[in-house]
């Protein structure tokens, strides 16, 4: 099996126990599950934020352990002062170190849209996603089919939650249904775990002009950014980078400062 394969044999696993431990009614008595998300696709085409998606995560199959005592409460209050436009968490313990609560504490402490990034392959796990607190959930196009892809993105709206669809190849696009407002293309092959950094640009052109478009992985610089704002992109998600320093919130304050102080006439904004 490759990595995608064997982290989805053993998420399905996962899921049938915690379908056991904490049913459905039990999710729907949480204190977010009422609550009203906050919108993703907004906050990524406001002018007054960066676009960057800054990431929680603490380990991965590619990298092994990046930070594995981050402080959760304080980065994530640390990103959202910096100006990312959102956040996200890795819940998934196994393979990055997350977990749930890591979610949960987010939310207590910040009001910028929050992403449950999961391999999400159950409508349980959309239904969980909003227990917990989140308010956009990821897709992984590689991991499911249209149909699955339609189903979890038909409930998770019912929920009034947003879904991050990610791609990585041409073959995916047309996995892509009408409901879902933001695609994300992701420059690892989740496969492989190699990164191609060239794999947003190529696939750019490709995508319904229409959605909101967000590149992930791989990124590292301001000039990268820039690119990719030209090119199309109103989101950027970033975890390695920033996670890989002590401090992750610092890292981020001084990206964002250092993108915001690049003159204007350089930039290419969403309206």
């Amino acid at each position: 099996m490759n990595t995608l394969e064997k982290i989805i044999t053993h998420k399905r696993a996962e899921i049938e126990e915690n379908k056991k431990l904490y049913p459905i009614k039990l999710l729907e008595r949480s204190l977010y599950f009422n609550s009203t998300p906050v919108s993703l696709d907004k906050y990524l085409k406001r002018q007054d934020k960066s676009g960057i998606i800054a990431e929680i995560k603490k380990q991965s199959p590619s990298k092994g352990v990046i930070n594995k005592y981050v402080n959760v409460e304080k980065t994530s209050i640390g990103y959202m002062q910096a100006g990312a436009s959102a956040i996200s968490v890795l819940t998934d313990r196994t393979f990055f170190g997350g977990s749930n609560d890591d979610l949960s504490i987010a939310r207590k402490f910040n009001f910028c849209p929050i992403l449950r990034k999961d391999f999400i392959v159950d409508e349980y796990q959309v239904i969980e996603a909003k227990s917990i607190g989140a308010d956009a959930i990821l897709l992984i196009a590689a991991s499911l089919t249209k149909n699955e892809i339609t189903t979890l993105a038909d409930l998770a709206k019912s929920l009034s939650l947003e879904v991050l669809l990610e791609i990585h190849e041409e073959s995916e696009l047309e996995k892509i249904p009408d409901s879902i407002t933001i695609v994300g293309v992701n420059n690892r092959d989740l496969k492989t775990l190699k990164i191609d950094p060239e794999t947003s640009f190529k696939l750019i052109d490709r995508l319904p002009k229409e959605k909101t478009k967000v590149a992930e992985s791989g990124i590292e610089s301001v000039e990268s950014i820039l690119q990719l704002k030209e090119a199309g992109y109103s989101g950027f998600l970033i975890g390695s980078y920033f996670m890989k320093h002590p401090e992750p919130s610092l890292a981020c304050k001084e990206f964002i400062a250092s993108l915001n102080n690049t003159p204007k006439n350089t930039l290419s904004y969403v309206d």
